[in-house]
């Protein structure tokens, strides 16, 4: 018997359709860590991470760079059990490296409205970096709100609520290997993300 990972037609139950595969996502991962390689040569560079959402992006990317690396990681809220940002975003939790006259690559999962990307970068140059640069897995340009461009992006998206490999919803989802579109059904605050 086939192994569902293997049946092209296998997808999750909650996905209205895959927009990419494992697979796919592994081959843009390694093309995008080549950009940032020739951006970058092999000096060392800081990699800051927004998570949760880009937990499993920043970890596949960067076993595909062989650059001397360090590795911060800030939280910020802008979704809760919502399918759209609900306003001002907030950081939960800040930098701990000194990131001072150090090149800083700052990752996130998804460039939407441009207001997380923005607060972070902002909160970042006021730290003195010799130099910010911006990495997206997926952008999804009719959503902005802010003028802000990624210097280094994934996948462009069109505007549908998507889940997986490390998007959630209501915190549901982040293991999938796949990134896919969640179905309108499935778009509202469940039971379980209420207390």
């Amino acid at each position: 018997m086939p192994d569902a990972k293997d049946d092209p037609v296998a997808i999750h139950p909650d996905l209205a359709e895959v927009l990419f595969t494992e697979a796919q996502l592994q081959t843009r991962v390694k093309s995008l860590a080549a950009e940032i390689k020739s951006v970058y040569g092999k000096d060392e560079f800081t990699i800051v991470s927004l998570i949760n959402g880009a937990v499993m992006f920043t970890a596949d990317l960067m076993r595909e760079i062989d650059n001397p690396v360090r590795l911060d990681c800030i939280r910020v809220t802008s979704y809760g059990v919502h399918t759209k940002s609900i306003g001002t975003p907030q950081i939960i939790h800040s930098l701990t490296l000194d990131i001072m006259k150090r090149d800083v690559l700052l990752i996130d999962d998804i460039l939407d409205t441009g207001k997380t990307l923005k607060l972070v970068s902002d909160l970042i140059r006021k730290l003195s970096p010799s130099s910010l640069r911006t990495c997206v897995l997926l952008d999804k340009k009719a959503r902005r709100e802010v003028p802000l461009e990624a210097d280094f992006v994934g996948f462009e998206i069109p505007d549908k609520f998507v889940v997986g490999y490390g998007l959630d919803f209501a915190e549901r989802y982040r293991n999938l290997p796949c990134i896919g579109v969640l179905k309108p059904e499935r778009q509202k605050a469940p039971v379980w993300a209420s207390g």
